[in-house]
């Protein structure tokens, strides 16, 4: 039987909010296959991530441009219009949440994101405010599924990791979570992690 749930440990991308680099380049490039070659091959996810772990724009945008000078405006829309990657919330979660807070759940999050598009990001999601602390992979340097993250989350958020339930879309990052003996949910929906959560005892049936 699994330890009792004390806290509750968000990611945020694909968790609490919609992220996809195409919601915003689908509005600067018209035709899709060409779309999807230039978020296959240009401003990439395995690209963004090195922002993620802590690498500053500063670095990563003039060696884009440098290597692709005939996207250099579409890369420049990448730093500038970031926060335009993030159309809202993901349907569900954010009731959750409130729930959540209501009951008086501890709340933390662990989120690869970096460090300056946090800092725009952060003041238009008032959610957070229920949160105790956040764990943010440019800030630290550590991005998951390095188990160096967890370990660092878990000693700032004070519970043993076996009382905390983290929730991620991502199973890489649910399986390194779970190694180091924290309870999971890997995220599909809202519904079935309200679900989890009531079977946990955390929101009400």
């Amino acid at each position: 039987m699994s330890a009792q749930v004390k806290a509750v440990v968000f990611d945020v991308g694909r968790v609490i909010v919609q992220w996809d680099l195409r919601h915003l380049f689908a509005k600067l490039i018209a035709d899709k296959q060409e779309l999807e070659w230039f978020c296959q091959n240009v401003v990439t996810e395995q690209w963004h991530f090195q922002h993620d772990a802590g690498r500053p724009l500063d670095d990563m945008v003039p060696e884009r441009i440098a290597e692709f000078p005939e996207h250099a405006e579409l890369i420049h829309a990448y730093r500038s219009r970031f926060l335009e990657t993030i159309p809202g919330p993901v349907p569900g979660t954010l009731d959750l949440i409130e729930q959540l807070a209501a009951n008086q759940i501890p709340l933390f999050g662990i989120t690869n994101f970096g460090a300056e598009f946090w800092y725009q990001f952060r003041p238009t999601m008032p959610i957070f405010d229920s949160f105790e602390d956040i764990v943010v992979s440019g800030r630290e340097k550590l991005a998951k599924p390095d188990p160096a993250i967890f370990k660092l989350a878990q000693s700032r958020f004070d519970f043993p990791a076996s009382a905390m339930l983290f929730i991620d879309d991502n199973l890489a990052n649910i399986e390194a979570a779970k190694r180091l003996g924290w309870q999971t949910h890997h995220f599909d929906d809202s519904d079935g992690l309200a679900q989890t959560l009531k079977e946990q005892g955390l929101i009400s049936a």
